[in-house]
């Protein structure tokens, strides 16, 4: 996500480097490198512009302290301007109401049934939300069954009736169905829809003044770059939605759409989307995607994901076995289960300051640890909890079992053997701050996860 605009940045905040201080030659010179950077990402020019010349007005008109470098302030203030490019700050969705109606609406093929779905986790899981999706896409009876497919999965219930054609009436059952039953919230999924086509348009502006939703979102699928922020331009006209929800942004994008929409628009980013999964979703804050254009990471977001999937209890009874040095590969591999379910890992890597310019050409498989899992779970019971009894005859076993090979076995044993002296270092305060000192005097590392 946004690694080739990433680099650019990079590239255009080199040209101040040794720089004494800012100057209208040498600022000039980086912020051309930066507008080029946002056209190669596909960003409206009028957005490249106004962006670059504000940028450009205010670089100018600060003097450079001597503790910071003219290139880390001309950073600060593009990170400044990119936040307020994406809206300033992260706005929340409107659930408000007996129920809170969410209508989607967007073109073919972006993700809006799959985005129904996701919204409906979010809600049940994160914001105790009784949630009824509503199969309002009368065209395609595919995406009926996706919707019901999907609500099995996530244990939320599904309003369909493949008898009826109008989408209205579909959307005023479900409401009054809603009120019925006690759920408090209804997002009804629309058929995708072209702008041109004003029968469609006329359909679904029908459904928004029916029904009347505390929330429109627009979906849109971010790979499309410039004609994803065109066609919302067209949409917000005929149904003025409420906000914006960028899908796939796990892809090749090139961030077009995330920097440029909300200028032209006028409507904030809400949501976004990361991936298939139905908890591949995230809320938009515009800091943290600054954070990560800029390659400074998203440790906040990171931190969040993590405090999401790890138990406080299971934490401290996991830091009493390590100082016992009782850690085994039961551990290990609930470890490894918990970080998986945090999501794709070359998304989690990119999360952290540096990481995202070091994986940009570097391919990592969303089951990168299959084969880590595989040889641990070819090994008895009584192996996994005394690691050390693994012999080179059960090492062999384990092996043929796993369909790995010696080679694979014998690096995860050393793996775990360093993540366990790790464990055990890092568990004792005295060794935190010695291995502080090292890192700060460029001393010697720890033995690497």
């Amino acid at each position: 996500m946004f690694e080739n605009l990433t680099d650019k940045f990079d590239r255009a905040f080199k040209v101040l480097k040794g720089q004494g201080q800012i100057t209208e030659i040498n600022v000039a010179e980086t912020l051309k490198e930066v507008r080029r950077a946002l056209l190669d990402a596909d960003v409206n020019f009028k957005t490249a512009k106004e962006f670059t010349t504000t940028v450009k007005e205010k670089a100018l008109g600060q003097n450079v302290l001597t503790a910071i470098s003219p290139g880390q302030l001309l950073i600060k203030i593009c990170h400044e301007e990119l936040q307020e490019l994406m809206g300033g700050n992260e706005v929340d969705i409107d659930v408000k109401g007996n129920p809170g109606i969410i209508l989607m609406s967007g073109l073919q093929g972006s993700g809006k049934t799959t985005f129904s779905g996701k919204l409906a986790n979010y809600l049940k899981n994160k914001k105790g939300k009784k949630p009824l999706l509503v199969a309002c896409d009368v065209y395609r009876p595919a995406a009926i069954d996706q919707l019901h497919v999907l609500g099995e999965q996530l244990d939320v219930e599904v309003f369909s009736n493949k008898e009826e054609k109008n989408p209205v009436k579909i959307a005023q059952a479900a409401v009054q169905h809603a009120k019925s039953k006690g759920f408090n919230v209804v997002i009804i999924d629309t058929a995708g829809r072209l702008a041109v086509d004003e029968q469609m348009m006329a359909e679904i502006a029908e459904v928004k003044n029916t029904i009347q939703p505390t929330e429109t979102l627009f979906v849109v699928d971010s790979m499309t770059g410039q004609d994803a922020v065109n066609t919302a331009k067209t949409f917000n006209e005929r149904i003025n939605f409420d906000g914006v929800v960028l899908t796939k942004l796990d892809g090749d994008t090139r961030g077009g759409a995330a920097l440029s929409i909300k200028t032209i628009v006028n409507k904030p980013i809400k949501f976004v989307g990361t991936g298939e999964k139905m908890d591949a979703l995230d809320v938009f804050y515009p800091a943290r995607m600054a954070d990560r254009i800029l390659g400074k990471g998203d440790v906040v977001s990171l931190v969040e994901r993590a405090q999401e999937q790890f138990n406080e209890e299971e934490a401290r009874k996991l830091q009493k076995k390590i100082q016992k040095n009782q850690f085994d590969f039961n551990d290990f591999l609930s470890q490894l289960q918990q970080v998986k379910k945090m999501g794709n890992v070359k998304d989690l890597m990119g999360m952290l300051p540096g990481m995202g310019k070091a994986l940009k050409d570097v391919e990592i498989e969303d089951d990168a640890f299959k084969h880590i899992e595989a040889i641990i779970y070819s090994m008895t019971p009584q192996e996994r909890a005394n690691p050390q009894m693994i012999n080179g005859a059960r090492k062999s076993r384990i092996a043929k079992g796993s369909g790995t090979n010696m080679q694979e076995v014998n690096k995860l044993m050393k793996q775990f053997g360093d993540t366990k002296k790790m464990m055990k270092m890092m568990s004792n305060p005295k060794n935190m701050r010695q291995m502080m000192k090292q890192m700060k005097g460029g001393g010697a590392g720890m033995p690497g996860m």
